[in-house]
């Protein structure tokens, strides 16, 4: 198992982009697939999309994020490839379903983030175990709730 502890650079960097261009020509280019969630994580045990199994043990103050390179030698590079994170968007229709949207929220520990009227739940179960946990704010249609990509969160 290959112990990764720093991050090597960006992708997107010019001298680091122009090698994996080479080594991509030659396959020579694998990638960790790292769901959104953990990002922050500093250690992680995880296998490369070609099989390769790696640890990585990174030190507090070094961020993992999409296109992160993480190894890359004359013969092999490993990337790092972060999911879209999705949200759950709610939109309480009262003062009343808002503060009750709020306890739960709190209570339950969600990741949250606010837009405008909504509040954005990060997602990290299906979608349905957080609309079960709100009970009757969704099944009463006391909140108005849609799911959102990164990509696209407001």
């Amino acid at each position: 198992m290959r112990v990764i502890q720093r991050v090597l650079g960006d992708r997107r960097d010019a001298a680091i982009a122009h090698r994996l261009h080479h080594l991509a020509h030659h396959g020579a280019v694998d990638v960790l697939v790292v769901l959104s969630l953990d990002v922050a994580r500093r250690r992680i045990r995880a296998t490369t999309v070609a099989g390769e199994e790696i640890a990585l043990a990174l030190p507090r103050d070094e961020p993992l994020y999409d296109g992160a390179v993480l190894v890359l030698d004359e013969h092999h590079a490993i990337v790092a490839r972060v999911g879209a994170e999705r949200w759950l968007r709610l939109v309480p229709r009262s003062q009343a379903s808002a503060l009750e949207l709020g306890y739960h929220a709190g209570n339950l520990h969600w990741r949250v983030r606010f837009a405008d009227d909504a509040i954005l739940i990060a997602l990290d179960a299906p979608v349905e175990e957080y609309l079960v946990r709100l009970g009757g704010l969704v099944t009463e249609g006391r909140v108005e709730h849609a799911v959102l990509d990164e990509a696209d969160p407001c």
